[in-house]
């Protein structure tokens, strides 16, 4: 009865290939790896696009500190620390994937473009 008033509801296309490698349908926690992926994809393209824009400030103020010491010094401490941050974010991915291939779901980071 219920199906006749509310319909089925079929799982989303990128669920379905883990659905399969489960074996059983209505397999339940799939879809919080397909979220992860997408918060894990979103977290560092930003900031691989905050590294570049923080490498180009600190070298334009390089370039504009003119021989003063303290600028000079804050522009190479802003790259010490953006390439610090990049490759805590860098690690936070290679983690992330092997976390996911020792839990078995080698999928968490598989980043895709989605069909829309």
């Amino acid at each position: 009865m219920a199906d006749k008033i509310f319909g089925t509801i079929e799982p989303p296309s990128e669920l379905k290939p883990l659905i399969e490698k489960a074996g059983t349908e209505g397999t339940t926690g799939a879809g919080i790896f397909v979220l992860l992926n997408r918060i894990f994809t979103i977290v560092i393209a930003a900031a691989g696009i905050f590294f570049v824009i923080q490498i180009l400030l600190a070298g334009f103020a390089y370039i504009s500190a003119s021989g003063d010491q303290k600028k000079t010094e804050a522009a190479w401490s802003k790259i010490y620390q953006s390439i610090i941050g990049l490759v805590i974010v860098s690690s936070a991915f290679v983690l992330a994937t092997v976390i996911g291939k020792l839990v078995g779901m080698d999928n968490i980071l598989n980043p895709t473009i989605p069909k829309y």
